[in-house]
């Protein structure tokens, strides 16, 4: 993403969120995974010199030793059909427009 180590510590992860990406997607995702279950996903994410970025994501949550919360991403490279299959979706709910 181009952001170095000490700008993303103790940020929100939405400050890589890319603008194009429709709000209901990450409201989705915490629903998901606050009710304990794996959310899969392809994201647009903006790099730090304004560009982006695509990931297939795979969230969950998992409880510490403590029993506190904590949330897991896993994140790898999409395919090009997966990114254009998402391209599709996306544009299909949010407009022809976007991405």
């Amino acid at each position: 993403s181009g952001y170095t180590l000490n700008e993303l510590v103790g940020n929100p992860h939405n400050m890589i969120r890319h603008k194009d990406m429709p709000k209901w997607a990450f409201e989705d995702l915490w629903k998901t995974i606050k009710s304990g279950k794996m959310w899969k996903g392809i994201v647009k994410n903006r790099t730090k010199n304004g560009g982006y970025y695509w990931v297939k994501a795979n969230v969950y949550s998992s409880k510490n030793s403590d029993g506190s919360l904590r949330y897991i991403s896993a994140r790898v490279k999409p395919t090009r059909d997966e990114i254009n299959k998402a391209i599709l979706a996306y544009q299909n709910i949010v407009g022809k427009n976007a991405f």
